[in-house]
């Protein structure tokens, strides 16, 4: 056997620069860094080595640099990743929330956090977490609930068995996320005589499991019974690379569609079966189909409290839920009549199996409405009141074309953009599964990298931009554009809407609401400009139209801020959300609350 002589970290780097992606890209993109002890030294030095095959960014913050990544997968549809490193302690904790955030979307990232010696002659060291009853611990052991995939490198060798197993997570369609490969520092440095085969360029392609035939006849029974049927689109869909087989089942059949938050941008909005979005950020016409369907066939949706309307949306007499998901944990849920298989396999085999079946027209009339009253919302105001988030999104929906990605993750705009943006095909991007605060800008800059030729627009409140900001800096230092349209509406006005709904008194949410001895008075322009972004700040809704049309030829990131009423929410659509409101109070905001909480919690689906 033929070997080579190199650093475990070295021959991590080397491996994965070969592994490929179905194009014969590379799968692993490259490597975000920031080094620190527990990489600089080992995984630095390889990284450095290999900077023409496997390149390395630097960014200015592990949580936000791991969005990219996050972002990045997301919007290459699992098809290809990045990798993400940092020094051990506070580094590598930073990184948690990321992992978590691909956890919940089911999105592949190589996190490889450095950690404690692996001799422990030195121990503590630096920023070691010391578990007084199991020496074994480490910080890095926190991502053990938000990873499908943890291993410790405390071996030269372990990488052998390690790094494919890491590559079967990242691209197995059901069971795929984010990976952890917690790398001991000082064994980053140990040299080991590796097999030279080990490093032979590698293709991972994602597998299509076929349903069971059973199954299947089960499904396509099911739809044959029934007379309202209705289309449920989620992030499966997309991961699946399925919108052309959904448009031509929808067609096919005429049944129509709903899509989730995860699945917004599989059809094209102007397709006459597309009717919006379900549940509490459901537009008008699709929770009235819902409300009505006798059987809802949900395509790759995990069917989350949003889409469900805590489960008392999809209220019809006696309906039926079929379930076609790659993963069996999700086609049970509910008691639903389950389909496991590839999205796109099982919709192709349910339509030759159904052959020219075909429904009754849902009610168009209805959409037409809807879409009406869509312009209505969206449309400036007349005076001159600060404009609500939903005018802000029409000013940007009116500016943009086809070439459009509008994304998101928290706060007010993804109950605005999910009810009310019109998404041409692939042109939405919501990080709803975690709905992670300061994803947005970082997720840009992912969505950007993974889709030069589209026009990523980032639409961000004021409370998630304070929560992270820091990539707009590395996104003009890299020459990335995107646009940011900043909403300010000082504070938290969604979470504020959210408490008074609830009966609460307005506390802690908006700026003016919160303790303090001085008045706040941010500058978002100026904090932007200073990180080299171009900057408009725009006084009216026509400002921000001219700007917005101005970003599309930009070099480096556009930052726009105008500022925003924090009372209204979307304007329309919707349907009731649990959120647990006080049995008793002082209150009586809160008590009345308490009643149309408790009304609502009696039209849950209860099974489970």
């Amino acid at each position: 056997m033929t070997t080579i002589r190199l650093t475990a970290a070295q021959a991590m780097v080397r491996w994965l620069s070969v592994q490929q992606a179905e194009d014969g890209s590379r799968f692993i993109e490259g490597v975000w860094a920031i080094f620190g002890h527990g990489n600089v030294a080992g995984l630095g030095e390889a990284l450095h080595a290999h900077k023409d095959t496997l390149p390395t960014w630097r960014g200015h913050n592990e949580q936000t640099m791991a969005h990219v990544a996050v972002a990045y997968a997301k919007a290459n549809g699992r098809r290809k990743a990045m990798a993400v490193t940092s020094s051990i302690g506070p580094g590598a904790t930073n990184m948690v929330t990321a992992a978590a955030v691909a956890h919940v979307n089911r999105l592949p990232v190589l996190f490889i956090p450095g950690d404690v010696f692996a001799s422990r002659a030195p121990d503590p060291v630096l920023q070691q977490i010391e578990d007084f009853d199991d020496a074994t611990v480490s910080a890095n052991d926190c991502f053990r609930p938000v990873v499908r995939y943890f291993d410790r490198i405390s071996r030269p060798e372990h990488i052998l068995t390690a790094l494919p197993r890491a590559l079967r997570v990242m691209t197995d369609p059901a069971n795929c996320g984010p990976v952890c490969l917690a790398f001991c520092q000082d064994t980053q440095a140990e040299a080991y005589d590796y097999p030279v085969e080990f490093f032979t360029p590698r293709t991972w392609f994602i597998r299509r499991p076929e349903p069971d035939q059973r199954e299947l006849e089960a499904a396509v029974a099911a739809i044959r019974a029934a007379k309202a049927p209705l289309i449920v689109a989620g992030g499966g869909v997309l991961y699946s690379g399925a919108e052309q087989t959904l448009l031509s089942f929808a067609k096919t059949h005429n049944i129509p569609v709903v899509e989730t938050q995860s699945g917004k941008g599989a059809m094209d909005w102007e397709e006459p079966l597309h009717f919006g979005s379900p549940g509490v950020t459901g537009t008008g016409c699709g929770n009235d189909l819902a409300a009505q369907a006798d059987l809802v066939i949900g395509v790759g949706t995990r069917f989350q409290d949003f889409t469900t309307g805590s489960w008392t949306v999809f209220s019809a007499p006696g309906r039926k839920l079929l379930s076609i998901n790659i993963h069996g944990y999700d086609a049970h849920k509910r008691a639903a009549q389950p389909l496991v298989g590839d999205a796109k396999i099982a919709l192709e085999k349910i339509s030759a199996a159904l052959g020219h079946h075909r429904f009754a027209d849902p009610d168009f009339a209805n959409r037409a409405k809807w879409f009406q009253t869509t312009d209505t919302v969206t449309a400036a105001p007349k005076g001159n009141e600060l404009p609500s988030d939903a005018q802000v999104v029409g000013a940007v929906q009116r500016t943009t074309g086809k070439d459009a990605l509008i994304m998101s993750a928290s706060g007010s705009m993804p109950g605005v953009l999910h009810v009310l943006w019109k998404a041409s095909q692939g042109g939405y991007h919501m990080e709803y599964g975690f709905s992670c605060m300061g994803y947005e800008i970082a997720g840009a800059m992912g969505i950007k990298m993974a889709k030069p030729d589209r026009h990523v627009i980032c639409m961000i409140g004021d409370g998630s931009y304070m929560m992270a900001n820091s990539e707009l800096a590395t996104a003009v230092m890299m020459g990335i554009p995107f646009t940011v349209v900043l909403t300010d509406n000082r504070g938290f006005g969604c979470i504020n809407r959210l408490q008074k709904a609830t009966g609460g008194a307005a506390f802690n949410n908006l700026l003016a609401d919160s303790y303090h001895v001085n008045p706040t008075d941010i500058d978002f322009a100026a904090h932007a400009r200073s990180m080299g972004a171009n900057v408009v700040k725009a006084a009216t809704i026509a400002e921000v139209e001219a700007a917005m049309t101005a970003s599309k030829s930009a070099t480096i990131p556009t930052v726009i801020v105008i500022d925003t009423d924090p009372a209204p929410g979307t304007g329309a659509g919707g349907t009731w959300w649990e959120v647990a409101v006080p049995e008793v109070s002082d209150r009586k905001e809160v008590n009345e609350a308490r009643k149309a909480y408790e009304a609502g919690t009696r039209a849950q689906w209860l099974v489970n």
